[in-house]
């Protein structure tokens, strides 16, 4: 334990999952935490006795590591829950995953049939150029199941064209699936220990992701490594290739913790703003021109027993703002106080500080009734309580131009010899919550000797909803 501490900035499942890692080990360590709560994006708000995910975040992974560490910080607190989940479009709601079956019905023969023609003529004719998602997605599925599909949603998240977008959010999404092997899959009995499936089920804590990342931050504080929560950094202070000290608000004054390493998953573009001396003047511009796109939840409780059979819906459909209602009463029963009661979280795209993030809570709140109304979901007298949740810079936006920008700011980074960003937010990269936890543990590592390059996690070519048969 002596020497200068390893300090980890961020309270995020990577950063919980890198100060986990240590204290188990007895290396001394700091956690960073800019805010009161615990879980970053992943947190989970209660409110009354009712909680609800920013966004709903299933547990399941690849990682063997990850997954032992789920176990062990929650045992038989942690789920086995079963999955529906729905898109909803032209009045109708498909399965989702796609089932060909289930969306002939719904899309009619006729334009089931359009769909097979536009499929075979872009697998004869695919797009040359395919750097952007839409005429990656195309070539995959062909023109008119990416319109029906694929197009509406993905913009309503992002806020820009598909055409802006870059192919390697796809490639993280839905790499592997074509509508060939969709078809296939749902005709062909397959051979057993051979094919992938898609998630028909996934792991959850009784009483939401928030309980799992508290509990990492208390078995960590009680091995050594505490979490200092609304501990806001204010500079990285760097001599030569080396962060020698982290400068932090705290609720007590400024502070300067000297650090032997740092483990970041605050923002990337926020890392690099904070960094003295600052990057060159071109890794600072092209950090300043990385975008996120922020999320705002409208989070209702109704005053009914069941309201929707799914966990979440997708709504695809363009004349509708909102982006997915997730049902936290069918994630866990525990997420709802009282049995006779249910919830709904209600999901919205936005940018921060422009449009909806603006608006006030009351018209917001109004807003979700009346687009679930027009969804055939809820009555809107069953409405007893709402409340809303705004969540900054939630996904970092993949548009045609970031790959580039990274690459100037990381080829500065990487010379930062103590330095390791982590997560998410650190890395800015679409991770799903288990390879933030994995980049986490890694970078732990790391500062122990090891050699993991933690920016080859989130780069293999499974769909990432697939697993092997188990034989």
């Amino acid at each position: 334990m002596n020497g200068e501490p390893v300090i980890i900035i961020g309270g995020g499942p990577a950063g919980l999952a890198a100060a986990y890692y240590l204290a188990k080990r007895k290396v001394k360590a700091l956690c960073l935490e800019s805010t009161e709560e615990v879980g970053g994006i992943s947190r989970t708000v209660e409110h009354n006795g009712y909680r609800f995910d920013l966004g709903g975040h299933r547990f399941f992974t690849k990682s063997r590591e990850v997954n032992e560490l789920w176990r062990e910080v929650l045992g038989d607190e942690f789920l086995r829950r079963p999955r529906l989940s729905r898109i909803f479009y032209r009045n109708h709601f498909f399965a989702y995953p796609i089932k060909p079956l289930d969306a002939l019905q719904g899309l009619g023969l006729v334009e089931s049939g359009l769909i097979g023609l536009s499929y075979l003529y872009r697998r004869a004719f695919p797009h040359a150029d395919v750097s952007n998602f839409e005429n990656w997605t195309s070539n995959l599925f062909g023109e008119r199941l990416y319109t029906h599909f694929f197009k509406a949603y993905t913009e309503k998240v992002w806020g820009i064209p598909c055409s802006r977008i870059a192919s390697e959010w796809g490639a993280q999404r839905i790499k592997g699936l074509s509508l060939w092997s969709t078809l296939k899959a749902a005709i062909c009995k397959p051979r057993h220990g051979e094919i992938k499936t898609l998630i028909e089920e996934f792991d959850y804590p009784k009483f939401g992701p928030g309980q799992m990342y508290q509990a990492m931050a208390d078995q960590a504080k009680q091995m050594g490594v505490p979490v200092l929560r609304r501990h806001e950094v204010k500079s990285l202070k760097r001599e030569g290739d080396r962060i020698v000290a982290v400068v932090v608000n705290t609720p007590e004054g400024e502070k300067t913790f000297p650090c032997s390493h740092v483990i970041s998953s605050m923002p990337l573009t926020d890392l690099v703003k904070d960094l003295a001396p600052e990057l060159s003047e071109e890794a600072t511009a092209a950090a300043g021109k990385l975008a996120y796109r922020s999320l705002l939840t409208v989070n209702l409780m109704l005053d009914q027993e069941k309201t929707i059979p799914d966990t979440w819906i997708y709504i695809h459909e363009p004349s509708i703002r909102m982006g997915r209602v997730q049902c936290f009463k069918n994630w866990s029963p525990a997420m709802v106080p009282d049995p006779a009661k249910s919830s709904l979280g209600c999901e919205y795209f936005v940018t921060e500080n422009e449009g909806l993030w603006n608006e006030p809570d009351e018209n917001l709140i109004e807003m979700a009734k009346a687009e679930l109304t027009e969804l055939r979901l809820i009555a809107p007298e069953k409405v007893f309580d709402a409340f809303v949740v705004r969540v900054p810079k939630a996904y970092p936006v993949f548009d045609v131009d970031y790959a580039e920008r990274m690459k100037t700011v990381r080829a500065e980074l990487d010379k930062i010899e103590n330095l390791q960003p982590v997560g998410r937010y650190g890395m800015y990269r679409y991770n799903n919550m288990d390879h933030s936890i994995l980049t986490g543990l890694l970078a732990a590592q790391n500062t122990q000797g090891a050699k993991f390059d933690i920016w080859n996690v989130n780069t293999d070519s499974d769909y990432h909803e697939e697993m092997k048969k188990e034989n």
